[in-house]
């Protein structure tokens, strides 16, 4: 287990009080604080080598090129891919899902059918509904239960079996010869869901389809290995890992990158121009035209050195210790309701609502005692839809996250329940 309290001497902002008392963050699904490491690296960069990349012979523009394509090779081996032509550097996840929609829109046509999932976010809906616009094709959707994880049908001969194989999983209703992308989210962002990556990627594969992942709430909390998942994509962001905002990551597979056409055109992404023609630069340069975020890909580097000097493994299991503690301690309030599965199947979230106040209220009433979470749909308001609410209120965990600071949710929102329910008792 990781020593939460130690690490937190890392973040700054974690020093401060809101309203006079100390600061609660927990707000990580949103984006996460950022240790002196990533800080002082990006300041090191402004200040000793600031200059742009692959267009000079100076010192200082050979020492930004080193650092910003060795950031490429770190993050390659931080989710295991190939190599460094497997990784391009986007603005966020939502740009790198855009990337992949638009690129691989392409490859559609009309009859051609995508599935996603009903618990997406709308960064992997709208593009993808976008592209089904100009296509032609249809959009199809996995369905959640009442649990909020997907209906996932096996083989009935493996069904009561513990050791099932991805091969006996079966989405017989959705899973087809027009089935071309399969996009989905690795983590839920409001149901806190872990969708079982591997098996419905192997399921796409049988049915000839490209997959697509949305690992934003996974890559930063959790070992993911691109190589084991066999995915074909998978996008996340910086700022949701210690790293700065401004950029993100698209994996992918070398020889589909190799096949598809960029999204942006310009500076950098071109190996030769003719006042006709243009042809291509090489990967992954050829998906990342003009001026790159140099700044942020060094800061990326600086949050994945962090990560793995603490252990990814490590933060995933003292996520799954506060998100089990918090969901014991908020199931003791009465009028408090939890969406999603049990503690064991999800990551280190935990989205609810207080009978009878709005999210937006109940994270204002957090916020007057210095606990910063997020409330409303969560950019997923078909979600929010589906299960009849205008939104959540929701609490993310992360490494330096206490089990100090889940006494306190849980002391303030047992206080927001007991004063919402003496109103009701008023006006009855």
């Amino acid at each position: 287990m990781i020593n939460a309290k130690k690490i937190r001497e890392d973040f700054p902002i974690l020093k401060r009080k809101v309203y006079g008392k100390p600061l609660v963050y927990l707000d990580n699904a949103a984006t996460t604080q950022k240790p002196v490491q990533v800080i002082q690296a990006m300041n090191y960069y402004y200040e000793n080598y600031n200059s742009n990349v692959h267009r000079a012979v100076h010192k200082l523009s050979q020492e930004a090129t080193v650092e910003y394509d060795e950031a490429h090779e770190k993050v390659a081996k931080f989710i295991a891919a190939t190599g460094m032509e497997e990784v391009i550097f986007t603005k966020n996840t939502t740009e790198s899902l855009n990337l992949a929609a638009n690129s691989l829109s392409q490859q559609l046509k009309k009859g051609d059918e995508i599935v996603l999932t009903q618990m997406e976010h709308h960064s992997n809906i709208v593009p993808w509904q976008q592209a089904a616009k100009r296509t032609g094709a249809k959009l199809r959707f996995l369905e959640i239960d009442g649990n909020g994880e997907l209906k996932l049908q096996h083989n009935s001969a493996t069904s009561g079996m513990c050791n099932r194989t991805s091969s006996d999983l079966q989405l017989p209703q959705l899973m087809s010869k027009k089935t071309k992308i399969v996009a989905f989210t690795h983590v839920s962002n409001v149901l806190g869901t872990i969708n079982p990556a591997k098996e419905i990627i192997a399921a796409a594969k049988e049915a000839g389809a490209i997959t697509v992942l949305d690992a934003a709430q996974s890559v930063p909390h959790m070992p993911v290995d691109v190589k084991k998942l066999d995915c074909d994509f998978m996008a996340f962001s910086a700022h949701k890992m210690l790293g700065p905002t401004g950029i993100g990551v698209l994996y992918g597979k070398q020889e589909l990158l190799e096949k598809m056409e960029p999204l942006l055109y310009g500076g950098d992404m071109i190996s030769e121009v003719s006042f006709q023609d243009a042809k291509w630069n090489e990967l992954p340069w050829k998906f990342e035209a003009g001026t790159p975020n140099v700044a942020g890909a060094v800061g990326l580097t600086a949050a994945v050195d962090y990560l793995e000097g603490i252990g990814v493994e490590n933060i995933h299991e003292h996520e799954k210790m506060l998100t089990k503690m918090a969901m014991e301690k908020l199931r003791q309030i009465d009028e408090l309701t939890i969406y999603g599965p049990e503690a064991a199947r999800r990551g280190g979230l935990v989205s609810f609502n207080i009978n009878g106040i709005h999210p937006h209220d109940v994270s204002a009433m957090l916020d007057a005692e210095g606990i910063a979470v997020r409330g409303g749909h969560h950019c997923a308001m078909p979600l929010a839809k589906l299960l009849g609410i205008t939104g959540t209120a929701r609490a993310s965990f992360y490494l330096y996250n206490t089990q100090e600071e889940i006494e306190k949710l849980a002391e303030a929102l047992e206080t927001a329940a007991a004063k919402m329910k003496k109103m009701a008792a008023r006006t009855a």
